[in-house]
């Protein structure tokens, strides 16, 4: 293998409808970009908010390689155990940690190269918890002591400033930072000056033609209303979104980055 591979992070799987498009059009996408791994956020694909077991193997079986989430992780006591039992599905590793799982994990690819995997979630209009810039901190610390040198970081924020922000403070300690949770993809992939791959947001893998992914209806009604109401996942016109970088192993630094948007 060479010294530059292709990493995949592809944005929130949302619901049947996303799981389903990974398992047909994914393996394909895996192959003609010559992937070697793939992090998925896979924290809406269970009935659009939530992840259980089925889920989680549907997306293994797919592809993917490590799957993260967010705050919704713990809509189902279910998927407490999952986290307690596979070390490959991460929740955000700044929430407590008595909490179950990790929010960490290193990889090894079959010519033994390790990709360490940190998920985080934001602060800002989100849930109080400790800060993701500290607990990278932590982890990255003990990344270098593992001798892990390529690093991917999924930050599940919704403040566009916030992703930014943690971009120029890891900048030249990981290989990749992708943000999630808005399910809108954004156009400002880059590289910044010390070799870290950014984008500010995946989007996600589910109806394009949606309200992040979910029938339009029902957010409506939220709208007019303000009463909550229940979301499904919207079927067709469903698309893969997320971002391809290369990364120079010996480094750990970017050389390329592309965003993708893929109709399965």
């Amino acid at each position: 293998m060479s010294d530059i591979i292709n990493i995949l992070m592809l944005g929130d799987v949302v619901g049947r409808p996303g799981r389903k498009a990974l398992i047909e059009v994914l393996p394909s996408i895996l192959k003609k970009e010559k992937i070697v791994f793939t992090v998925a956020n896979g924290e809406n694909s269970s009935g659009g908010k939530a992840l259980i077991k089925s889920s989680a193997e549907d997306l293994f079986k797919a592809g993917v390689n490590v799957i993260t989430s967010g705050n919704h992780v713990w809509s189902k006591s279910e998927t407490y155990k999952l986290l307690a039992e596979n070390g490959n599905i991460l929740r955000p590793h700044n929430y407590p940690s008595h909490l179950p799982g990790s929010g960490k994990c290193i990889f090894t690819l079959n010519n033994d190269i390790k990709i360490g995997v940190i998920n985080l979630q934001g602060r800002v209009y989100m849930p109080p918890i400790d800060s993701p810039f500290t607990s990278a901190d932590t982890v990255l610390k003990e990344f270098d002591e593992e001798g892990v040198v390529v690093k991917v970081v999924d930050f599940h924020a919704e403040a566009t400033s916030e992703k930014e922000a943690l971009g120029f403070y890891l900048d030249g300690r990981v290989s990749v930072l992708a943000g999630t949770h808005t399910h809108v993809q954004t156009s400002d992939e880059k590289i910044y000056d010390k070799g870290m791959a950014y984008i500010t947001d995946l989007g996600r893998c589910g109806s394009f033609n949606s309200v992040l992914g979910m029938n339009e209806e029902s957010s409506i009604r939220h709208f007019l209303t303000s009463i909550p109401q229940p979301y499904a996942p919207k079927k067709g016109e469903i698309t893969i979104e997320g971002l391809i970088a290369s990364v120079d192993v010996s480094t750990g630094k970017a050389l390329s980055v592309k965003r993708i948007r893929e109709q399965a």
